[in-house]
């Protein structure tokens, strides 16, 4: 069973697609969060999978990232959406926005994070960490659909499974960073090393703790962050319909070669 694009779904987004296939997978790294769904969307073969599992089992420190990739990977898959719930640390980003992030700062700890633990030493390049090709189709069509949405961002990616403290938020906020989440890293690196593109589509829940305060500003909690999440579902579905529509059928970046200067040998 093969795929050509793989949606790895966030907080909230559990299911994606009708009339699937579903395939339970081993990789070298044990088992994905769940069973990969698998379906035909307008000629393309799409595998989602929900990166808590269904029932969200699996907090975002747990969740068995080199596993979940690996997955796609063996499933042919070549391109990955990763949409997520997030938090703004900005006033402009408000909940309900997308971000479609260029950047992130990793503050997680203790996560398996490279498939090259050795014997050849592997330098990845997070310079760019996103697929140009796959961003700006994003931007197209969230633009086309008239979302409000942000072309670019710097998310910081926690460890949690617990929230900032004010002073963490805070810090983080006036070092200019839009987006916080707990699980962009490492998954987006992991594609890299594989060849496989990467997107990040954040979809904004709340304002974070550290934004408290402002005005009509409330600090985040898991309730509104699955309620807006929810609400928001349908919005984010139609964007993903609408790029997974558009694809290429061939890739015009460079994320295949990542790893061409990556070694040493």
């Amino acid at each position: 069973m093969e795929a050509d694009i793989g949606v790895l779904g966030g907080s909230g987004f559990y299911h994606f697609l009708d009339g699937v296939e579903e395939v339970k997978i081993e990789t070298p790294y044990g088992p994905p969060s769940d069973k990969i769904t698998i379906a035909n969307l307008k000629g393309k073969r799409v595998a989602f999978l929900p990166r808590h599992g269904k029932e969200h089992a699996l907090p975002p420190h747990a969740i068995n990232y080199r596993a979940n990739i690996y997955a796609m990977s063996q499933l042919g898959v070549k391109r990955i959406i990763g949409p997520c719930a997030a938090g703004s640390l900005q006033p402009h980003v408000k909940p309900g926005d997308f971000v479609v992030c260029d950047q992130f700062v990793d503050r997680t700890w203790g996560r398996k994070d490279t498939f090259y633990d050795g014997p050849i030493t592997t330098h990845i390049s997070a310079a760019n960490p996103y697929c140009p090709e796959l961003r700006q189709l994003v931007i197209t069509k969230g633009k086309e659909l008239g979302f409000s949405l942000h072309q670019q961002g710097t998310v910081v990616v926690i460890q949690g499974p617990r929230f900032s403290t004010r002073a963490e938020s805070r810090w983080f906020a006036q070092m200019g960073w839009e987006v916080i989440n707990m699980t962009q890293y490492p998954e987006n690196i992991l594609a890299r090393e594989l060849g496989i593109c990467y997107v990040n589509i954040s979809l904004i829940t709340d304002y974070d703790v550290g934004l408290e305060g402002q005005e009509n500003i409330t600090p985040v909690s898991h309730e509104e962050v699955i309620k807006v999440f929810t609400d928001n579902n349908e919005r984010l579905c139609t964007l993903l319909y609408a790029v997974i529509e558009s694809l290429p059928a061939s890739r015009g970046c460079a994320c295949e070669e990542a790893l061409a200067t990556a070694r040493i040998e």
